[in-house]
């Protein structure tokens, strides 16, 4: 074991992780960030092209958050000199006057973000590729685009390299020991941090365990499709923006998410906002056709401009928490390990945020935000340690 210490050490390179890392670095903090993988790697969250942004959220807090999150992703792309976010805007789908489009615009403009509400007439004159219910409409955020997901992830960790940091990939940790200086073990070199940041995406039950923290959390195995134009350029992003759906009948409650074609040449991006439960180290085992036969009627009725069957598959993971807000606090009785975990499927666009509050707290400062809504003890504790 080496003498030395860091000031944080920040298990996990996924994007949560990595912000931090990255956060802490900037800030002079000597810091090291651990990946149990070699990078990169498609085995967690964080992996992919693209990602939704956006201002518009049915929670104040979120829409607070992404001001800074907004111009901390531009931060990052000068500071790396390469794109990272692309404003196209964004659109919220749902039934006009219904709740969620409503609750978009409360939170909206309390938080001093521009908007646009558009009418079911004008939303079906703005987006005629799109077939809609009649009571139909949208609210446009002009702040949203595309986050280049691989080019953001890997801004972060060559500017936390950059800052100072060091980076070390294929180091599982299989051992945290509590103390004021926290042990770190990994099969070949053991590491000690004055505090601990833990980013375990799917892994966070095995993480926490040892810790007597066991969070309601569900891994879901999501299918990212992508479906091809009948008319190549017809849903590019100058006519359609990255949108979000709010509860479709067709698709049983679950929302849908897209983005316009932006990734595969003539492929349009369109998704369930959920999958199967799975064992995050059986992943390859889930059965999504219940996903992929819902998302065809879904294509097939409201973008009949798509070819109804999607050409292409990818996966990804969700860790979610039942109320589907992350956790971002330390762990009970340890003012020096810090767990951010639980992001389901939104925390991208957040980390910058996420990265910022996670390394205040381990640096035992107040955070920038009211991190009431991410306490780990909003949970009850749960049986089966």
């Amino acid at each position: 074991m080496s003498d030395e210490i860091y000031d944080v050490v920040v298990v996990g390179a996924g994007v949560e992780g990595s912000a931090a890392a990255y956060y802490l670095a900037k800030r002079g903090k000597k810091t090291l960030l651990l990946e149990q993988f070699p990078l990169p790697h498609s085995r967690g969250s964080s992996h992919g092209q693209s990602r939704i942004t956006r201002k518009a959220y049915s929670q104040d807090f979120y829409t607070e958050m992404m001001h800074e999150a907004t111009d901390i992703w531009r931060q990052l792309e000068r500071e790396a000199g390469w794109e990272v976010f692309r404003q196209t805007g964004f659109i919220a789908i749902g039934q006009y006057k219904g709740d969620f489009l409503e609750d978009n615009i409360s939170s909206l403009k309390r938080n001093n973000a521009q908007f646009e509400y558009l009418t079911p007439v004008d939303f079906r004159r703005r987006y005629p590729m799109l077939r809609y219910p009649n009571d139909f409409s949208c609210v446009a955020d002009p702040d949203g685009g595309i986050l280049r997901a691989d080019k953001a992830l890997m801004a972060y960790q060559t500017m936390f390299k950059t800052f100072g940091g060091r980076l070390i990939d294929g180091a599982m940790v299989t051992n945290i020991k509590r103390g004021n200086i926290v042990t770190l073990e990994t099969p070949n070199a053991t590491y000690r941090g004055r505090s601990v940041i833990i980013c375990p995406g799917p892994w966070a039950s095995q993480i926490l365990r040892p810790f007597g923290v066991k969070l309601p959390l569900k891994t879901l195995r999501i299918s990212v499709m992508y479906w091809k134009e009948r008319d190549n350029g017809s849903h590019a992003s100058s006519k359609l923006l990255p949108f979000y759906e709010k509860a479709v009948r067709r698709c049983r409650g679950y929302d849908v998410y897209g983005l316009p074609n932006e990734e595969y040449p003539g492929h349009v991006k369109i998704c369930l906002h959920s999958g199967p439960d799975i064992d995050t180290e059986l992943r390859d085992q889930a059965d999504d056709k219940w996903v992929i036969d819902l998302m065809k009627g879904y294509v097939r009725e409201h973008f009949p401009s798509l070819e109804p069957s999607p050409s292409i598959v990818e996966t990804c993971i969700y860790t979610n928490t039942p109320d589907e807000h992350p956790v971002l606090d330390y762990i009970p009785g340890n003012r020096n390990i810090v767990v951010g975990v639980g992001f389901s499927g939104h925390g991208f666009k957040l980390s910058p945020v996420v990265g910022k509050v996670l390394g205040q707290l381990a640096c035992g400062e107040t955070p920038s935000y009211s991190l009431t809504p991410f306490r780990i003890d909003r949970f009850p504790p749960q049986a089966g340690l």
